[in-house]
C-alpha cells in the first residue's frame, strides 16, 4: 500500500478522513441513507474533517414505513439489492448531493424475510455515474455487523470519490 492509501483495514476513523479529503479536493457532496447502521455512517462522516463543507447528511430510514415515506422504497422485502438502489436514489433526490451510500441489511441475531443475520445491501455511486449495488455476507454479534457495515460503506465511498 502507497502511502496515503487506505485499506481494507484501515480504521474507520481513518477511513472518514481520507472520504472527506477526497470529497473536498473533489468539491463533492456526499449523503447516506441508513437502516441497518442506525446511522453510524453518519457519525464516522460526521466527525471527519470540515464535514460541514462536504456532508450533505443521512438518512436513518430502520423502519420499514419511514424507508417507503421517506426514501420512496417501493412494495416489498426490504433487504435487498433493489431496496438498497431506491434508498441511494431516495437519498440523491432529497439532497441534491453527488456521491452516496446506502445499507439495508440483517443486523442479527435472527433471520429476517429469509434472509440470515449479516446479509448486508450497500449501494453506493453518483448521480454521474449510477448506483451500484454489492450483497455483504458479514457475521458476528449485531454490533460487529454494524461495524463491519460502516467499514464497507466507508471504504466503498472512497473508491467512489477516487472515480468522481
Amino acid at each position: 500500500m502507497r502511502s496515503g492509501e487506505r485499506g481494507a483495514d484501515a480504521p474507520t476513523d481513518e477511513l472518514a478522513e481520507a472520504v472527506a479529503q477526497a470529497a473536498l479536493a473533489r468539491d463533492v457532496k456526499v449523503v447516506a441513507a441508513e437502516s441497518v447502521t442506525s446511522g453510524a455512517i453518519a457519525v464516522a462522516l460526521g466527525q471527519a474533517s470540515k464535514a460541514s463543507t462536504w456532508f450533505a447528511g443521512s438518512i436513518v430510514a430502520y423502519s420499514t414505513q419511514m424507508k417507503r415515506e421517506v426514501l420512496g422504497l417501493g412494495p416489498g422485502a426490504v433487504v435487498t439489492e433493489a431496496a438498497a438502489k431506491q434508498m441511494a436514489d431516495g437519498a440523491l433526490q432529497a439532497t441534491h448531493a453527488k456521491v452516496v451510500v446506502a445499507v439495508t441489511g440483517v443486523g442479527g441475531p435472527g433471520p429476517q424475510e429469509g434472509k440470515p443475520a449479516g446479509t448486508v445491501f450497500l449501494a453506493c455511486g453518483s448521480s454521474r455515474a449510477g448506483i451500484r449495488v454489492h450483497e455483504l455476507h458479514l457475521g458476528g454479534e449485531p454490533a460487529e455487523v454494524v461495524d463491519q457495515t460502516v467499514h464497507a460503506a466507508l471504504s466503498a465511498l472512497l473508491r467512489e470519490l477516487g472515480k468522481t
